[in-house]
């Protein structure tokens, strides 16, 4: 996948715009067609496509269920190292 596709879920992106979401679907895209820009006579299949993997990428992030952080504290284990404090 290309590398330019920035993970678009809680805990790595906090406020995910629908530009966010856009520029990933075109990276995509781009990569997937091996156009950087489509030819005139491809523009209005690769611009379509770039819309639909947007759509399906919203409707994704929209329906996926992120569980909270959990806290790493365990009964008589320092957080930091992972040592006894007993």
């Amino acid at each position: 996948m290309c590398r330019s596709i920035k993970t678009l879920r809680p805990p790595y992106a906090d406020q995910v715009t629908d530009d966010d979401v856009r520029a990933a679907a075109l990276q995509y895209v781009r990569k997937i067609s091996g156009f950087r820009a489509p030819a005139a006579r491809n523009a209005v299949a690769f611009n379509q496509a770039v819309e639909e993997v947007a759509t399906a990428t919203a409707r994704l992030l929209g329906a996926l269920e992120v569980r909270p952080a959990v806290a790493r504290e365990v009964a008589g284990l320092c957080q930091s190292c992972g040592s006894s404090s007993t």
